[in-house]
């Protein structure tokens, strides 16, 4: 549910579920109100046994079933009565579905010890400046007005998207050069161009390319919009982390970003990292095998072990779902306790045909 190592906090994502002493299962119940106030309920638990509250928070990120997003407004009222005057940086994620299928929000939480509360910034323009992590909200491609930009334009979306965040680490005076880790959430409709806003990626990062994970949804925040992005930036020099594979050579990202004490790792499919072939066709045990394992080679290349992954989230597609718990078994023999944190949703797609499975991964080296 929740794993300490630091000074952090990381939290699993957790939904509304509870256990049925009448009828014997774990069942999620209520309307959004209701089930946004049971999951921060067990979220302050964890919070508390690890000796902390919702004052430590400093990011919170917000899974939302498509009818689940026209209902969100309930989510940030009961989020705005938890937290009250603390604002930790807010990622708002529209999935396909949750595990849970009844439930309509999961919420993860990262969160740090009172004694480390400077090395995590909480937010964008308004945080005061320290060393550490910068988590920016969920960015956009609106104005400053909230209008869409680029419309039925997913490169000129991106454009609009960077030239926001840039701004907003200039803010804090930093800049897209110390940006560590992207997620970009795309629709389908914004598939067909999708390759091309590589181009902006390499406008405006590097020379030491982030880590970065890209996930098809089927709708996102805002319905016109075909891309959204998250960003994490650090203060800390960042150091690609590679451990030789030649295909990266061409790409916009790197397998892993070291920053400080903290691995950021781009995300997993089965695709061998050589030859960019998809491996183990239809069957996402071994596919899950296969993408742990290059994990690993990631987390091995700065001299750590498979005890250094402290968190992972886990994209399936809707086809690979009712082989879903395969991956807890590759899980179970790949990983000792204390087991990362991980959340596991259901995206549209992955952007390789043939995946079945996208780990998003972090680890802390030390």
């Amino acid at each position: 549910m929740g794993l300490s190592v630091g000074g952090r906090l990381y939290l699993s994502g957790h939904t509304a579920s509870e256990f049925d002493k009448i009828e014997k299962r774990i069942l999620v119940r209520g309307d959004m109100v209701m089930q946004a106030r049971t999951a921060y309920k067990k979220i302050g638990a964890i919070l508390e046994a690890a000796g902390g509250s919702f004052s430590d928070v400093v990011r919170i990120v917000e899974y939302l079933k498509p009818d689940g997003i026209e209902r969100y407004g309930e989510a940030v009222a009961v989020r705005k009565e938890v937290f009250g005057s603390h604002q930790p940086t807010v990622n708002t994620v529209p999935v396909k579905s949750l595990l849970r299928a009844d439930a309509f929000i999961e919420i993860e939480i990262t969160a740090v010890t009172p004694s480390h509360q400077k090395t995590i910034e909480r937010s964008a323009a308004e945080s005061d400046k320290s060393s550490g992590l910068i988590f920016l909200p969920t960015i956009m491609p609106l104005d400053r007005d909230g209008n869409l930009v680029g419309a039925n334009d997913i490169v000129a979306q991106t454009e609009v998207i960077f030239s926001t965040a840039e701004r907003m680490l200039r803010n804090l005076g930093l800049s897209l050069d110390q940006v560590v880790k992207t997620v970009e959430y795309i629709s389908p409709d914004g598939l067909a161009d999708y390759r091309r806003t590589g181009d902006v990626r390499r406008s405006f990062l590097g020379p030491v390319y982030p880590a970065a994970a890209g996930i098809v949804m089927p709708r996102l925040i805002h319905p016109e919009a075909l891309i959204q992005y998250d960003f994490i930036a650090s203060r800390d020099t960042p150091i690609a982390i590679n451990p030789g594979w030649s295909r990266y050579d061409k790409l916009t990202y790197n397998p892993g970003v070291r920053a400080g004490d903290i691995l950021f790792l781009a995300g997993q499919g089965s695709v061998n990292p050589e030859t960019g072939e998809v491996e183990h066709l239809g069957n996402i045990g071994n596919q899950a095998e296969y993408i742990y394992d290059n994990i690993f080679k990631v987390i091995q290349a700065t001299g750590g072990t498979t005890r250094n992954l402290i968190k992972t989230i886990e994209y399936v597609v809707p086809g690979a779902l009712s082989n879903y718990r395969d991956v807890g078994a590759v899980r179970s023999q790949a990983l000792s306790e204390p087991f990362p944190v991980s959340t596991g949703l259901v995206c549209d797609a992955l952007l390789r045909q043939d995946m079945l499975l996208e780990v998003d991964p972090l680890a802390v080296i030390g």
